[in-house]
């Protein structure tokens, strides 16, 4: 249920901006003292014979006309401590990082030097989960906070929790360059790691010799490393760490880390076992227990989307069943919203083909990529309109086809998993099916479609649109989706649903016998209702197009 919680956070940044800046060339830092908006610098880049350059949170600037000198590199060198095998530096009990690119023989001709921030009070998001004592896994894309959130998880579990945190710090990012560590991490104590290829050691290092209840580590990265915190879990010590990738579907996917969730592996079933099931004969299924018990997508500085009972969640991903994820928000006054996120699905492709029998194909259609087959795809998609009225077809606002019900893919070749990903995040009208004869669209990549195997043979043959992607990248996928089921456009689905549950909120909890939401497209209103029915509200729509809207109510007492 969305609420409000009953506690709010006010957050406090301390980032030691000035002896960052007293590292730079005069010229340089003159420059950026001239910027208002310093406080909001992330970056400063210097690129040997480039202009410099500062990367704000909404804009980049140049800080001079002068390209940078070997004499600028040298000077903010001479002003911070030693590289060490990550091309990585430091000054001293502060969180900034330098960081080199270097040349063919090893000389430093470029430097990224990024703001460090301590920013107290950002687990206030997640600290009830941070408190119950199990492990967490934090995931999110590069610069979204996930080491300032384990820097203040690893302060607030040793200071105001009292317990026995020990940080594994790397490349020194948690804790800051020097002997002495910054007072972001509180009474933690903190190792630091010679390399980086001994991080999994240091690990070990950590439980044997100093008695931890707590493990925090930044960037879960290896095979080994992922072995080591398996080891540390099954020692009974709480982990609390950081991993590569946006969403859980991106962890289940790769064959290095996959095992931090208990890994996958494909089971072989009976003809009766696969007929009870409803399934292929193919099936995946989780190995063994997840090393975390709690994982937590950021998706931005001020909203997560959490996964609790790991080891529930990721069984019922596999079997392709449907997980909504806890969401919570921070809103301007800090106070933690809680909420329902959208469904997500996983599934992906057995190692062995469907169709790999065929031989490969001659003669026919030449291989084509999506931009060849638009055109040819426009007249052959699903556009079975619906009744005037109805909640199944499309407002004539938007510039896609209207449709009764979304369009059916069917993978040939081209991973699955990435293509409900993209669908969840375009928002897109479109469902993945398991057999091309339900399909509306075969969706397949080059080097398959060169051979033609006989799925795809007979999908030409019921003259089912075959879609062409040049390679099976993310990218590729996405806008092959989108071109395939738009989304409508000049909508924003996500203040809708935000809005559709504001207003189940005030229905639950402040008595609102009923709240109007704003128009939108019968597509949008469909979710909408979805989450009414979740909360066993009553939701009816009413007006016309284009201003036909949503009213959510109590249900009507029999």
């Amino acid at each position: 249920m969305a609420q409000r919680s009953e506690f709010r956070t006010d957050r406090v940044v301390v980032d030691d901006l000035t002896l960052l800046l007293e590292g730079l060339p005069p010229r340089i830092r003159e420059s950026l003292n001239r910027h208002a908006q310093t406080p909001d610098l992330i970056e400063v880049v210097l690129d040997l014979g480039r202009d410099p350059e500062a990367r704000f949170l909404s804009r980049e600037a140049i800080l001079s006309d002068r390209p940078v000198t070997e004499e600028d590199l040298d000077y903010v060198i001479q002003s911070i401590g030693a590289f060490g095998d990550d091309n990585r530096a430091g000054i001293e009990r502060t969180l900034h990082r330098i960081s080199a690119i270097r040349n063919r023989s090893g000389r430093i001709v470029g430097l990224t030097v990024r703001v460090g921030r301590a920013v107290f009070g950002t687990i206030a998001i997640i600290r009830d989960i941070v408190e119950t004592g199990h492990s967490i896994l934090l995931l999110g894309r590069p610069g979204i906070g996930k080491t300032t959130m384990l820097r203040e998880t690893g302060r607030v579990l040793a200071d105001d929790l009292k317990k026995r945190v020990v940080i594994v710090d790397t490349s020194n990012e948690i804790a800051g360059d020097g002997d002495i560590p910054h007072p972001a991490i509180g009474r933690a104590r903190r190792m630091q790691v010679p390399t980086p290829r001994m991080q999994h050691q240091i690990m070990i290092e950590a439980v044997e010799n100093h008695m931890p209840e707590v493990i925090v580590i930044d960037e879960i990265g290896t095979e080994l490393e992922a072995e080591a915190a398996r080891t540390i879990a099954e020692r009974g010590v709480q982990l609390v760490a950081t991993a590569h990738g946006n969403t859980l579907d991106n962890l289940i996917m790769n064959p290095t880390l996959s095992d931090l969730v208990g890994g996958i592996q494909t089971v072989t079933l009976s003809d009766e076992e696969a007929r009870r099931r409803g399934s292929q004969k193919s099936v995946l299924e989780r190995k063994a227990p997840p090393t975390f018990d709690v994982v937590v997508e950021i998706q931005d500085r001020e909203r997560v989307a959490v996964h609790e009972n790991l080891a529930d969640v990721i069984d019922a991903l596999l079997r392709g069943e449907h997980v909504t994820p806890q969401t919570r928000s921070r809103d301007e006054r800090g106070n933690i919203r809680l909420g329902q996120g959208l469904p997500m699905r996983f599934a992906l492709l057995p190692t062995v083909e469907r169709g790999a029998r065929g031989p490969a194909g001659r003669g026919g259609r030449r291989p084509f990529d999506f931009w060849q087959v638009e055109d040819e795809m426009s007249s052959e998609l699903p556009t079975e309109p619906a009744p005037e009225g109805s909640e199944s077809a499309l407002s004539q606002e938007t510039s896609a086809p209207t449709r009764a019900r979304p369009v059916r893919i069917f993978p040939y070749g081209v991973n699955r998993s990435r293509i409900e990903q993209a669908i969840r995040q375009q928002r897109a009208p479109a469902m993945v099916v398991p057999d091309e004869r339900q399909a509306d669209v075969v969706m397949t990549v080059k080097n398959y479609y060169r051979r033609k195997p006989q799925p795809l043979r007979d999908a030409e043959a019921a003259n089912i649109p075959v879609y062409v992607l040049r390679s099976n990248t993310g990218s590729q996928i996405e806008e092959g989706v989108l071109k395939v089921a738009p989304v409508p456009s000049g909508l924003d689905t996500n203040e809708a649903l935000q809005e559709a549950e504001d207003a189940i909120h005030q229905v639950l909890n402040h008595g609102h016998p009923a709240v109007e939401l704003a128009p939108q497209n019968a597509y949008i209103r469909r979710l909408q209702h979805q989450i009414a029915e979740r909360y066993n509200l009553t939701s009816r729509s009413q007006g016309r197009d284009p201003f036909r809207r949503l009213l959510i109510s109590m249900p009507e007492e029999a």
